[in-house]
């Protein structure tokens, strides 16, 4: 997986799961992945070695990797945000008031959450 695909579905999943991970944890993941501070930056900051950064980011990764293998949220809302833009598309190429309600209000289900 090319780096930026991995730092997106890493993200997705931190936005996900995050907050099922220690302070400490979700503070170190966010330096290093979020933030993209490097090792030594977090590792001086958190007061611990690059090694331990390391290790503490692939901690995370495979802690939020289980949790998405065991709920599957995001694999749902991104099927979820799929079926909504093809709603969306069908009820624009209806050209009339209906489907343009639809389509907002399917706007308005993407925006506030699925």
């Amino acid at each position: 997986m090319e780096q930026l695909e991995k730092t997106v579905e890493l993200s997705m999943l931190y936005d996900f799961y995050g907050n099922l991970l220690s302070e400490r944890k979700k503070q170190i993941f966010e330096d290093y992945v979020l933030n993209d501070l490097s090792l030594s930056e977090v590792a001086e900051s958190a007061g611990m070695t690059r090694q331990g950064v390391h290790d503490a980011v692939k901690g995370c990764e495979k802690s939020l990797e289980m949790y998405e293998d065991a709920l599957h949220l995001m694999e749902k809302y991104k099927t979820a945000s799929k079926l909504c833009d093809e709603i969306k598309d069908i009820a624009e190429s209806l050209q009339n008031p209906e489907g343009r309600r639809i389509s907002e209000l399917i706007q308005e289900i993407k925006k506030n959450g699925i």
